[in-house]
């Protein structure tokens, strides 16, 4: 048995932010991708690793409210005799949904009366999977948006609006000529989300830092996601460098040591802006250029991958 594909995923922007109440933007990547197989043949490593973490949240999944979702747990118990696992590129520990594209393909496949993505969803419907998918991927990091599956599993890009409102909208086109573009820098370490996660609920007990959150941090974020979706270049890349000043100072110890650098040099330089993809702490960092061509060769010592271009 072979599954249906479920893509990572990409958070724009809203990272924190949305758990403040802020907005947010995801887009799938389809440069990653995972399904769910079974194979009755001897299991490799990668796939004995993958078949134990499964086991382990399909035994979680039995804790859930069952006023929330249920299961068909016939079916689980024989595709787990049939040694079931996650066929996936998707780097673990890197931000970009790992986890979420697992809990969707395993909600596709298991859960009864599910919502199907293909259909026309109202805001109350996307709640209540959000809230579904929250549940279920509190497994993996303590706490969950329940964002990144809903991500995955529609493979639609999503605007947070709010908490109370979320709608699928049409992202402006992808422009393979553009000089602009969104990447990804790979720090070359993974990061435990949860801690990172646990850090952050940490710091926003200081006054200082809730007060930065709820004046200046949200308050950007929402400008950046209004200046993408109209295009509003030159504004976006304003607040983008902003933003990027901002998580500098204030999420410093989610930035790692050998990055802070590049950090500084593309804020000093307005040659590009990075900001948190996902937790931070390691993984992938997400940037922001009007000069592609030029970034490529300036951090040509790291490993860069194209997002989007403009």
């Amino acid at each position: 048995m072979r599954g249906p594909l479920f893509y990572s995923k990409i958070l724009l922007f809203g990272e924190y932010g949305i758990i403040k109440n802020s907005k947010g933007l995801s887009i799938p990547f389809n440069y990653y991708k995972g399904s769910l197989k079974t194979s009755r043949q001897e299991l490799n490593k990668y796939q004995i690793k993958s078949n134990k973490s499964i086991r382990k949240f399909l035994k979680f999944l039995r804790s859930i409210d069952l006023k929330i979702v249920d299961f068909e747990w016939n079916k689980i118990d024989a595709d787990i005799e049939n040694n079931i696992y996650f066929d996936s590129s998707i780097p673990q520990g890197y931000g970009i949904g790992s986890s979420g594209a697992l809990v969707a393909a395993l909600y596709e496949r298991y859960a009864k009366d599910k919502i199907i993505g293909s259909e026309k969803l109202t805001n109350e419907t996307l709640q209540r999977l959000k809230i579904i998918f929250s549940k279920m991927e509190s497994f993996f990091h303590g706490r969950s948006s329940g964002l990144d599956p809903l991500s995955s599993y529609l493979s639609s890009p999503i605007l947070i609006d709010s908490s109370k409102n979320i709608e699928l909208i049409s992202f402006p086109s992808n422009n393979i000529y553009g000089n602009g573009a969104v990447f990804l820098i790979d720090s070359g370490n993974s990061v435990n989300t949860e801690s990172m996660v646990n850090l952050f609920f940490k710091m926003i007990k200081n006054e200082s830092f809730k007060k930065m959150i709820k004046d200046e941090f949200i308050n950007i974020t929402n400008q950046c996601v209004d200046d993408f979706l109209e295009k509003n270049y030159n504004n976006l890349f304003l607040n983008i460098k902003n933003l990027s000043k901002i998580v500098f100072n204030n999420f410093n110890s989610m930035i790692p040591e050998r990055h802070k650098d590049i950090w500084l040099e593309g804020i000093n330089s307005n040659s590009y802006f990075l900001k948190l993809c996902g937790s931070g702490g390691g993984g992938y960092f997400l940037g922001f250029t009007q000069n592609w061509t030029e970034v490529q060769i300036k951090l040509s010592d790291y490993d860069l991958k194209e997002v989007y271009r403009f």
